[in-house]
């Protein structure tokens, strides 16, 4: 469903000295899997993220969505992913239900399919009492719930989540781990980074480390403990001060 070879993004620094973002990186997500990413901050897992949807031209290196290359085919890959970045904004004088409408016109739904699709996302994540309040009136939680539904609005075969649960209360993560459990079950493709380690337990199939722009495990959970300890803390502190 996505893979990834080779990996390498640059951008223009001071006094025209490149700075490294990506070199190298290597992996693929397969079809009902749900990969992790994980990194300190600034180790990389962003920019992967945006490459892998075109938001962003990788330096070097190539990857490919559902078949699609990301730069070649970027419309394709597009119209096969669902792409929460972590700072993806919301029109604040329409409504929830407006956003959510707004997109999927955008996505080709015709009006009977995003009614019912709102409807079925309005379930899942408990939108029911907010879906007609502007999106500058709701809290962050309920925001998040607006741009994971949008994200998700078309049943993408494909998801990226940057950092879905970041800030968010309790129960509002748990709906959206939960959601992310169910898109295992139908067979769909999740990778999405993050700093929570009890959500890496709880829903990873395989892990890849970034630090400093390089990846330094790609694997199983089982193995990541096996290498480096059973507590996925300490597990994911050793491998950055091995490759720090």
């Amino acid at each position: 469903m996505i893979e990834i070879h080779n990996l390498g993004k640059t951008y223009p620094g001071r006094r025209s000295v490149p700075v490294r973002a990506l070199a190298d990186v290597s992996f693929e997500c397969r079809p009902g899997e749900i990969f992790g990413l994980l990194g300190p901050n600034g180790a990389g897992k962003t920019t992967a993220l945006r490459i892998i949807s075109t938001a962003l031209r990788p330096t070097s290196g190539t990857g490919r969505v559902m078949g699609f290359d990301i730069v070649a085919d970027a419309t394709a890959v597009r119209r096969n992913i669902g792409f929460l970045s972590s700072n993806t904004g919301l029109y604040g004088r329409l409504t929830a239900r407006e956003v959510l409408t707004y997109f999927g016109r955008l996505f080709g739904l015709s009006d009977e399919r995003i009614r019912a699709r709102i409807g079925e996302l309005s379930a899942v994540f408990s939108m029911s009492e907010f879906l007609d309040r502007p999106c500058d009136k709701l809290s962050t939680g309920m925001r998040q719930k607006v741009n994971i539904a949008r994200t998700v609005l078309h049943a993408p075969p494909v998801m990226v989540f940057d950092e879905p649960t970041a800030g968010l209360d309790v129960l509002t993560s748990r709906s959206i781990v939960q959601f992310v459990r169910e898109c295992r079950r139908e067979q769909r493709t999740v990778l999405f980074s993050t700093h929570i380690m009890s959500e890496v337990e709880k829903l990873c199939d395989r892990v890849g480390v970034l630090h400093e722009g390089r990846l330094h495990f790609c694997g199983p959970i089982d193995e990541l403990r096996s290498r480096y300890g059973a507590d996925l803390d300490e597990a994911f502190v050793r491998i950055v001060g091995e490759a720090a």
